[in-house]
């Protein structure tokens, strides 16, 4: 592989990484192996610090590819917790509202899932990267602004229930979508429109374009596969 030239590689980003944090492991790597002091990378479409899954990153010229990269379908498995709701709409932040669950059934879920099918206005999470007058959202609330984004239309090919727990309360989902949805987002609506509320506590990417999950490399085994590439 010549990384200086352009490649494109597909990890599988752990749990509590940035995907810059990613990169940058990958980056380090690669560049070394490369025996120059460092790579042009870059990565299509960003996933939370708390998601895993599939992350491409490409390298020298492929680093061109990133826009129409980010335009690929996504899937997603995600899990619901019902009841309440915290700031983030994840569990990166504490729970800072609770609601009544006793009406939520599997019928009722299934139920307000097909409201979210196809184009939906979605407002982003406060706690996204989305900037506001030249500002990150998130860094306007971690200084203690008040952050009010506008809705945007996005597109949700397709949503189901895979199981629901009326025990915990909780339910997980398949979601397949387009760029710009948040699943975060997502999961504080279906709340909403259940009559309670709803935040995430797992969120794995499990396709993005043609590459599935399967296909990645875990930054835990990326140094054995480039050690492999190289002695092949």
């Amino acid at each position: 592989m010549n990384f200086t030239e352009g490649e494109i590689l597909h990890i599988n980003k752990p749990y509590g990484m940035t995907s810059f944090g990613a990169l940058a492991f990958v980056r380090k790597r690669i560049s070394e192996a490369a025996g120059v002091k460092r790579v042009k990378t870059g990565h299509a479409g960003t996933l939370d610090p708390l998601a895993t899954g599939v992350l491409i990153l490409c390298t020298g010229k492929c680093t061109k590819m990133i826009p129409q990269l980010q335009y690929h379908s996504k899937e997603y498995t995600a899990t619901l917790q019902f009841g309440a709701t915290t700031a983030s709409y994840d569990m990166e932040h504490p729970i800072n509202e609770t609601f009544p669950t006793e009406h939520i059934t599997k019928e009722k879920i299934l139920e307000t899932l097909e409201q979210f099918k196809g184009d939906i206005m979605q407002v982003p999470p406060t706690y996204s990267a989305v900037k506001k007058n030249g500002d990150r959202a998130y860094e306007l609330r971690r200084r203690g602004e008040e952050v009010k984004l506008d809705p945007k239309s996005v597109h949700v090919e397709d949503i189901e229930l895979l199981w629901f727990d009326p025990e915990k309360m909780q339910a997980q989902i398949r979601v397949e979508c387009g760029k710009g949805t948040y699943i975060r987002a997502l999961a504080r609506d279906i709340g909403r429109a259940i009559g309670s509320g709803a935040y995430l506590t797992q969120l794995c990417r499990t396709r993005l374009g043609d590459v599935r999950i399967e296909d990645c490399t875990k930054l835990d085994d990326f140094e054995q596969w480039l050690e492999e590439i190289h002695s092949s």
